[in-house]
Parts: C-alpha cells; sequence; structure tokens
C-alpha cells in the first residue's frame, strides 16, 4: 500500500511513538486520524503533523476510550464518514501498571498484584487492541477497501519481570495478528504486528544515567532504539504487499 492519500488511523496518537509515526506517514503524503484521551496534547500533536505532512493532507483528531465499546463504534464510524473511508489502523494505545505478580521475602508475602492493575492493562493493551482492530475491519470490508492493520506488541510478550499484565496483553496481540491475518486476508487486509525493544522517549531520558547505561549495554547495538525507527518499520509493513500476519522484532538484537 502507497501511504499518499490514503487514511491512516492511529490510537494513543497525542504524543511519543504514536505521533512520530503520524508525522512519518504524513510526510508519505497519509490523511491521519488520531484517537487519544487528552485533548490538548492532540491538538499540539495535529499542528505538529500537518506541518511535517503535505499541504493537501487532512488530520482530525478524536477523543475516545480504546477499551469502551460504544465509544471505539461511534469514533471509527465518524472516522470513517469524515475521511469517507479507512484504509490503515495503527493499535497504539497502551498502559503500563507495573508491579510483582507476588511480593514476598523469607516467606512473608508484603505484596501482591491487584486485579485492578492486571484488568486496566489488559481492557487497553488487548481488549483496545480487539475493539478498534474489529472496527477498522468492519469499514475496510464494508467499503471495499483492502487495507492494513498493525499491532504494537513488545518484548515483553516473552515473559518480562513485573509485568505479567503487559506480557500477557502483548502475547495476546501477537495471537491476534496472526488469527486476524488468515480470516481477513480473503478481503485483501494484512496485519502484522511490531515488537519493539526499549526506545528513547521522555520516559528514558529521565533515567538515572547508570540505568540507561546498562541498558544500552544489554544491545549489541550499544543503543536504546528512536521512535524514528519503530515507525520506519510500520511503513515498511504498510508498503509491502506480501507482508502480513508476522510480527517484527526492533529491539537492537536484545532477544537473541
Amino acid at each position: 500500500m502507497k501511504l499518499k492519500d490514503k487514511t491512516i488511523v492511529i490510537t494513543g496518537g497525542g504524543q511519543g511513538l504514536g505521533l512520530t509515526m503520524a508525522i512519518s506517514f504524513a510526510k508519505s503524503g497519509a490523511n491521519i486520524a488520531l484517537i487519544d484521551l487528552n485533548e490538548q496534547q492532540l491538538k499540539e500533536s495535529v499542528e505538529q503533523v500537518i506541518s511535517a505532512g503535505f499541504e493537501s493532507i487532512k488530520v482530525n483528531y478524536y477523543l475516545a476510550n480504546v477499551s469502551k465499546e460504544e465509544e471505539v463504534e461511534k469514533v471509527f464510524q465518524q472516522i470513517n464518514e469524515d475521511f469517507n473511508g479507512i484504509d490503515g489502523l495503527v493499535n497504539n494505545a497502551g498502559i503500563l501498571r507495573d508491579g510483582m505478580f507476588v511480593k514476598a521475602k523469607d516467606g512473608v508475602v508484603s505484596k501482591k498484584m491487584s486485579l485492578q492493575n492486571f484488568q486496566s492493562v489488559i481492557d487497553v493493551n488487548l481488549t483496545g487492541v480487539f475493539l478498534c482492530g474489529r472496527e477498522a475491519a468492519v469499514h475496510m470490508i464494508e467499503g471495499s477497501k483492502e487495507g492494513v492493520i498493525i499491532n504494537m506488541s513488545s518484548i515483553a510478550r516473552g515473559g518480562n519481570i513485573g509485568q505479567t499484565n503487559y506480557a500477557a496483553a502483548k502475547a495476546g496481540v501477537v495471537a491476534m495478528t496472526t488469527t486476524w491475518a488468515r480470516e481477513l486476508g480473503r478481503h485483501g487486509i494484512r496485519v502484522g504486528a511490531i515488537a519493539p525493544g526499549v526506545i528513547r522517549t521522555a520516559m528514558t531520558d529521565a533515567m538515572k544515567p547508570e540505568m540507561r547505561d546498562r541498558l544500552e549495554k544489554m544491545k549489541p547495538v550499544g543503543r536504546l532504539g528512536e521512535a524514528e525507527e519503530i515507525a520506519h518499520t510500520a511503513k515498511y509493513i504498510f508498503e509491502n504487499e506480501f507482508f502480513t500476519g508476522r510480527v517484527i522484532e526492533i529491539d537492537g538484537g536484545l532477544c537473541m
């Protein structure tokens, strides 16, 4: 799929990876629909995307909680009407609620992961991907559009200390990716996933230097990833018509 004149929906588009991908796609001439919960961030993001893209592109923002079925149905219906169709989706919205499954010392349990912290991550990072992917597919099929859905997973999907909730959600995202690719291929819809490693963000920039140095030394490339490198990977999935049902690990060689 060539991105020029295509409409791409990005969840979690108000900042970070979502915004970086939006800017990258806009530079290739894509129209962009950003979904997030922070209206001020979305307004600022729209301005950045417009200034980076072609003069003719269309960029809108939408407020919605991706874990709420009614809100997702309404927002995708609105995007479909506003842009006269949907060509692509990047399921990027996600949250973290890290904590040990059970924290104990000398046989004494001091803390356990709460159901609320487990469920909140599943709601956004897995159920939200399901709902947005489903609604995007509905509008692609009904609009006779050959589309692309990209789901953001993580190398943590293989299991990571302190991330029972996050790892479970990100593993589920990959399973859904493969399933959707098999189901939706007959409709001309391709589905892929990206599993990033540690990417340089405002959060990693705020880390103590010694912690950041340790992370960098763990990677064969000797540095953290850049958001632009994730955007480049997403663009590859959109443009490579033979790619579907697979996950790309982009982690600097951390998982070998």
